[in-house]
């Protein structure tokens, strides 16, 4: 499918990753660009939608989270693709595939789309980064810390700390732990079946995540009000990541914003997430 969008073309693909394995995507090229200069290029991941992909385009009821269609109006070539069980790829068979988790499958999934993006001639190959919110949001923290070539990471209400996530009694009776809905199978099964859903078995914590993305640009949306994730456990992985970044002489690489809002991607926090990218990469 081809679609026309406000300064873009808009391109419904799949294409193969490895054998016996396809990525349902959208990919976005701005009108604007010309084939002789090489151009930046966004990796735009979606949140738990149903619509996978459709989400990012502005499809959902949510239209904070249309930020792959923002990005290629504003000249960006972006490649949205669906995760594994929602959008295209929503009968996605966890149990009988090579991956060891969902999240594996993902990290996978967006290695290849850097590597896509490489392979268009109009796109620069040392300017591309990854965006994303909720899902998309720590998704886009593991893309980060296992590909290297993603030179920003900007990351919308996806991540607190292990020890800070709180879903509920219901969820918890729900899910059989507080981070039981870290441990069903489009994410991370290992983190009940091996470390027994406890924080202080768990060998890794995303303030040791963000601390790996370093010295590359981190740019975190954190509002005050995300019942889904703590913002006291941001501000106590920011503290932490800081560090390393002092260390490597770019502490202006972590950025934090914490939003008086909810579970969302606020239009001023986009903007600044925008220009951050600009600045970067043009």
């Amino acid at each position: 499918e081809v679609a026309r969008g406000k300064n873009f073309t808009r391109f419904s693909i799949d294409f193969l990753l490895t054998e016996g394995e396809r990525l349902t995507s959208y990919l976005y090229i701005p009108d604007s660009l010309r084939d002789e200069r090489k151009n930046p290029a966004m990796i735009a991941l979606h949140e738990t939608d149903p619509l996978g992909k459709g989400s990012v385009d502005g499809q959902g009821e949510n239209r904070n989270l249309g930020y792959a269609r923002e990005l290629a109006e504003r000249g960006y070539i972006v490649i949205a693709p669906d995760y594994p069980g929602f959008g295209d790829m929503k009968d996605y068979d966890f149990e009988n595939d090579r991956y060891e988790s969902g999240t594996m499958k993902g990290i996978f999934d967006h290695i290849r789309c850097v590597d896509l993006l490489q392979s268009m001639n109009n796109v620069d190959p040392e300017k591309i980064g990854v965006i994303g919110h909720s899902l998309g949001g720590h998704n886009a923290i593991f893309a980060g810390v296992f590909d290297t070539r993603l030179k920003i990471v900007v990351s919308s209400c996806g991540w607190t700390g292990f020890n800070y996530y709180d879903v509920g009694p219901s969820a918890i009776e729900r899910y059989g732990s507080r981070l039981g809905p870290w441990a069903i199978p489009r994410y991370m099964p290992l983190l009940r079946d091996k470390y027994n859903a406890d924080p202080d078995q768990i060998p890794f914590d995303f303030n040791e995540l963000i601390a790996a993305i370093a010295p590359r640009v981190f740019f975190s949306n954190s509002p005050v009000g995300d019942a889904n994730f703590s913002v006291e456990g941001v501000r106590k992985g920011i503290e932490d990541a800081s560090v390393i970044y002092k260390l490597l002489g770019v502490p202006g690489n972590l950025q934090v914003y914490y939003p008086d809002a909810q579970h969302d991607f606020p239009f001023e926090i986009r903007m600044k997430a925008y220009e951050q990218l600009d600045k970067l990469f043009r």
